[in-house]
């Protein structure tokens, strides 16, 4: 089921959509560290480097639409801490694969190592269809936003 996300301009996107949602460093940074079992706000501000305003603004939007929930564990003061919900668990191979790309590309030596079994992670996709890896190569694209071919608007 669709998150709520506001209408973006541009072509009609998924990917825009999805950028609308988890777009900006530190709704990213707050998923990552939650998946690492981080789910206090002073662990998150810590983890995630993000100025605490900024850090409360996006708990309330990613609360708001539906990436984490708020689960309060006291009550005097008020304090809560912040689990990923299915959305937010299903963004965990975009996570993966980021941080494949900047072990590659951003960063001279990887600063986390995961390991699946007895090797170390990697990403790969494969298609739930017919059960093939998927080569770029290989994947048709056809528009199917009224107005709209790959090029651009008709």
């Amino acid at each position: 089921m669709p998150l709520d996300t506001p209408h973006v301009a541009g072509r009609p996107c998924s990917v825009a959509a999805a950028l609308e949602i988890v777009g900006d460093r530190w709704s990213l940074l707050i998923v990552r560290e939650v998946l690492f079992g981080n789910r206090r706000f002073a662990a998150l501000a810590r983890n995630t480097g993000a100025p605490r305003d900024r850090l409360a603004a996006r708990l309330k939007h990613l609360v708001a639409v539906g990436v984490l929930e708020q689960r309060e564990y006291q009550t005097n003061p008020p304090r809560s801490e912040y689990y990923l919900t299915r959305a937010g668990r299903e963004l965990w191979p975009v996570i993966q694969t980021l941080r494949e790309w900047g072990d590659r590309y951003a960063v001279e030596t990887p600063p986390v190592v995961f390991r699946h079994h007895d090797h170390e992670l990697r990403v790969g996709r494969i298609c739930a269809e017919c059960g093939e890896p998927v080569r770029a190569a290989d994947v048709h694209r056809a528009s199917r936003a009224p107005g709209w071919t790959l090029a651009g608007p008709e």
